[in-house]
């Protein structure tokens, strides 16, 4: 990743990055080719009681066992791909516009890419799986909560469509 050093975040707030992920993307690159999987992920800071963790701490997360990516070796390091939130800036809301007009409009986002080592731990009893898309709400909370992501953005769309289909499979 290309970072200037005016988007150069402090430690710190990378650290906050990491406390707060949600899903992420694990990439490797295989004999067989690039394989990705989003999947949700925590972040274990390095602690003296861990020290097998690292000097950055370790991201634990778990890989349905149908999955091929932790079935295929990967070839040297692996990448995570941790967003933070994201969003459309328009020329129009800043004040040079006003002045001169040479502005274009951008894309702000928060990303960090995390390289290391990926470690499997075989254990049938450690993988779990779960869609939660409001299914324990009455289906007029769950067309209130379709309609509420279709109006924020298209961003919001997938979530919206992941949830219909949940709906429609009561």
């Amino acid at each position: 990743m290309y970072i200037p050093d005016h988007f150069r975040p402090a430690d710190e707030d990378v650290a906050e990055l990491l406390a707060n992920i949600g899903a992420a993307d694990l990439i490797t690159a295989t004999a067989d080719g690039l394989l990705a999987t989003m999947l949700p992920l925590i972040h274990e800071p390095p602690r003296p009681s861990t020290p097998d963790a690292g000097a950055h701490g370790r991201l634990m997360g778990h890989v349905a066992r149908n999955n091929r990516q932790w079935q295929l070796q990967p070839l040297g390091e692996a990448m995570v791909i941790v967003r933070g939130p994201d969003a459309y800036i328009s020329p129009a809301w800043y004040a040079t516009k006003r002045e001169h007009g040479r502005v274009v409009p951008t894309w702000n986002y928060i990303a960090a890419h995390i390289h290391g080592r990926l470690v499997i731990h075989d254990d049938p009893a450690w993988i779990e799986a779960k869609f939660k898309l409001s299914q324990n709400r009455s289906t007029e909370d769950v067309d209130g909560a379709i309609a509420g992501l279709e109006a924020r953005s298209p961003v919001a769309q997938p979530m919206a469509d992941a949830m219909r289909l949940a709906r429609k499979g009561r």
